[in-house]
């Protein structure tokens, strides 16, 4: 069954976006992230199941914001400006960028959608079933994927 994406995007649209907004902090981004997730849907639509719009936005928004989140990572565009977009927004910046390294690190030694996983949970603060729900596996998968997460972030402080 094909999903008539216009109606989607009218009435889905701003919640993908303010998805993306609080993942990117940056409007600019956020607007190229909703639109690619809806240039998405126009490829894949006709193999979509159009009863849950609501979940598969959000999970889509999320791993696309994720995705342009780990771009910018390997390919700062000016590091003059990252670095002083620290400055200002935060007062303990060496901390900061210690804390994105040691994330970056973990979450290079990880699957893909562990991260997704993570964001769910800790960042956005969606229960356990909730997270399951999203990413379609079981409570149990979850909460043992970030059971590994927790043990390899313990194991690189250790060493």
């Amino acid at each position: 069954m094909a999903i008539d994406i216009e109606a989607w995007y009218r009435a889905h649209g701003p919640m993908v976006l303010r998805r993306c907004r609080q993942l990117l902090k940056d409007e600019q981004l956020a607007q190229d992230a909703m639109h690619e997730v809806f240039v998405r849907l126009v490829r894949v639509g006709d193999r979509l199941d159009d009863r849950a719009p609501t979940g598969l936005l959000y999970r889509m928004a999320t791993q696309q914001c994720l995705n342009v989140l780990r771009t910018k990572r390997r390919h700062p565009e000016d590091k003059v400006d990252e670095l002083l977009m620290n400055i200002a927004g935060h007062g303990r910046m060496g901390e900061d960028l210690g804390a994105r390294s040691v994330l970056a690190k973990l979450f290079s030694r990880t699957q893909e959608s562990s991260e997704v996983m993570a964001v769910l949970h800790y960042v956005d603060g969606l229960t356990l079933q909730e997270v399951a729900d999203e990413v379609g596996m079981s409570v149990s998968g979850v909460r043992k994927r970030l059971r590994q997460l927790r043990s390899t972030l313990h194991d690189m402080e250790a060493a």
